[in-house]
């Protein structure tokens, strides 16, 4: 199908934001600010998603992975995803108890899993990555797959098409994220959805094409934290037919593309940056082995600030 054809105008969007978790010049997590941003969220109408990329999830100890979980339910109960994460390195098998465990802790807390990726995971061949995911249905009703490319991690992998179709033949697996961004295999696995499994939440990771949803993509996005009010008041424009949506999601995209280019991982110290210059979090500060950007983008991040009249 034409991707013109594919435009659904009018379509309610399910928004889930990955929360920037954020960190004081010393290095440690600002607890006050992650749990703000959380509630912020929520109360814009944004599922928040947590222990993601975007929340630093591979360079966190257990116990703060457990506390991020802690303090999100404490504000949002049940209405919240989050990574099930497993720590290994490159070289390490597949840890099947390990997901088992992280899964069941992240059901257990009341949010929806996210099947993060690890070294061992994705070092399967797809017939066993599928196999895999069978097994995780056997630990929890409902779940999300995760594609995620290779330039968020180094041990990322989007599968074939066919492999995805697998995805969609597992009831507990309610939707993935797809985190190539390229609109092609979206575009595919939307089509897929549609004919084989309708109800199925295919969650664009797109940063760099966040206007995927209007051919049908629900999101998962770490361009959302910088502006949770926003993003749903695009939505709710989309859902209206406010010809305004494109103006916003234009200046959104803007942001996009500054933030998420190479290497990507960046973004999220341009997150911290923003959210400080928003007014919303006292420090910009990044925990040790995460991507710096440089002080130059705090001059673009302020013009973008203004032109969408959120400077704090």
């Amino acid at each position: 199908m034409d991707p013109i054809e594919r435009l659904r105008p009018g379509r309610a969007i399910t928004g889930m934001s990955a929360i920037l978790l954020p960190f004081t010049a010393a290095g440690e997590v600002d607890w006050t600010g992650f749990a703000a941003h959380v509630e912020r969220t929520a109360a814009a109408g944004l599922a928040p998603a947590v222990n993601m990329d975007t929340g630093y999830v591979q360079l966190l100890d257990p116990a703060t992975r457990l506390r991020v979980l802690d303090v999100t339910r404490s504000i949002v109960g049940d209405g919240f995803v989050a990574g099930a994460f497993v720590a290994d390195a490159g070289g390490d098998g597949f840890d099947a108890d390990a997901y088992a465990r992280e899964l069941a802790v992240v059901a257990q807390h009341g949010g929806l899993p996210v099947v993060f990726p690890s070294n061992g995971l994705n070092a399967l061949d797809e017939s066993a990555w599928v196999e895999a995911h069978r097994g995780f249905a056997a630990h929890v009703d409902r779940f999300l797959g995760f594609e995620l490319g290779p330039m968020f991690v180094p041990y990322g992998r989007i599968v074939s098409l066919e492999a995805y179709e697998a995805l969609l033949e597992i009831p507990q697996c309610v939707g993935a994220k797809h985190s190539s961004l390229h609109r092609q295999p979206e575009w595919d696995r939307l089509a897929l959805r549609d004919r084989v499994r309708p109800d199925f939440m295919v969650l664009t990771g797109n940063d760099l094409a966040i206007d995927m949803v209007m051919y049908g993509s629900d999101y998962l996005l770490g361009l959302s934290t910088f502006a949770p009010d926003l993003f749903a008041q695009r939505d709710r424009m989309w859902a209206d037919g406010d010809p305004a949506f494109y103006e916003l999601n234009d200046v959104l995209q803007y942001l996009g593309f500054l933030t998420f280019r190479a290497p990507v991982p960046g973004y999220r110290h341009d997150a911290a940056m923003w959210l400080r210059l928003r007014g919303w979090i006292e420090h910009d500060g990044i925990p040790e082995g995460a991507q710096q950007r440089p002080d130059a983008d705090r001059e673009i991040l302020a013009e973008l600030a203004e032109r969408l009249g959120v400077r704090g």
